[in-house]
């Protein structure tokens, strides 16, 4: 039985976006990884619960904690204590890790915009509205 193309062909699509994202990030100074890179952009300003987190991201718990002590590590992210619990702890952008938040965004942006131009406008559209429909609106 042949598998079946389409969600292969979305994920070679994902892998593909994916590398060119890394190459960006790469470009503009920053030693991340896609998944790193779109882990800072959850984090609010102010702190966020790693729950939080792991459900915006549709991470397990475990695999979120792993990749927030990587950005610590990095010192891109800090734990702080949640000022409405004071058993739980919130997890905030440093300085740099603002900084580089700004720098992943434009990397991100630049992939979307080749993309955008190597489909023309009408058919970036069309994918775009195929996708949100495809994940119920999830994206």
């Amino acid at each position: 039985m042949r598998e079946p193309r389409l969600s292969r062909m979305l994920l070679e699509a994902f892998r593909a976006l994916d590398e060119e994202v890394e190459a960006a990030l790469r470009d503009r100074g920053l030693d991340l990884r896609p998944t790193q890179a779109r882990a800072l952009l959850l984090v609010d300003r102010t702190g966020t619960r790693l729950t939080e987190l792991a459900l915006r991201a549709r991470l397990t718990k475990q695999r979120m904690m792993q990749v927030v002590d990587e950005l610590e590590g990095a010192g891109l992210l800090r734990r702080a204590p949640d000022p409405t619990d004071a058993r739980a702890k919130v997890v905030k952008p440093t300085a740099r890790g603002l900084r580089s938040r700004a720098e992943v965004r434009r990397a991100m942006a630049s992939v979307e915009s080749r993309v955008r131009r190597q489909l023309g406008e009408r058919r970036f559209r069309s994918l775009t509205a195929a996708l949100v429909e495809l994940t119920g609106g999830r994206i």
